[in-house]
């Protein structure tokens, strides 16, 4: 078995494909690089949509109730970032209410971070956030000194 062929499957997209998932676009690697993919037509046990690909991977659902879409976001044992996208603030914030994520992102993609803000994930996707603060406070030794005088 080839690398290629290890990182495809490592990422379900052979798996999905074979159960009945489409492969709109991508869905190959040339060398180091890994064609942006578009799924759609797969199932929620799928290994590309239950775990976590960190690769270019989109799994597309159409969803027509934002309830739903916001549940269905939310059944998942990870939890790094999501992205909304909405015109409605009342949209906004029930998305910001029912999701469990380090990150919830409003009309831009999940990837989305600057490195001052907080960054990472609950549940399955990390513990603690990275960030200038969260560097500093790493690098900081805190020390308490109480000193009591006299009597």
């Amino acid at each position: 078995m080839t690398v290629h062929s290890l990182a495809i499957k490592r990422l379900g997209i052979q798996d999905a494909a074979s159960g009945g998932a489409k492969v709109l676009t991508g869905g190959k690697r040339d060398g180091a690089m890994y064609y942006p993919t578009v799924l759609t037509d797969f199932t929620p046990d799928m290994k590309v949509m239950a775990d976590e690909a960190f690769a270019p991977v989109a799994s597309v659902i159409a969803i027509d109730d934002f309830e739903e879409a916001l549940r269905q976001a939310d059944e998942t044992e990870y939890g790094l970032q999501a992205g909304v996208f909405t015109h409605d603030i009342e949209r906004v914030f029930q998305a910001i209410r029912s999701l469990n994520f380090g990150g919830v992102i409003i009309n831009d993609i999940p990837t989305f971070r600057v490195d001052h803000m907080p960054y990472g994930g609950n549940r399955k996707s990390g513990l603690g956030r990275e960030g200038v603060r969260y560097a500093i406070e790493d690098m900081t030794n805190i020390q308490m000194v109480a000193i009591r005088l006299g009597s």
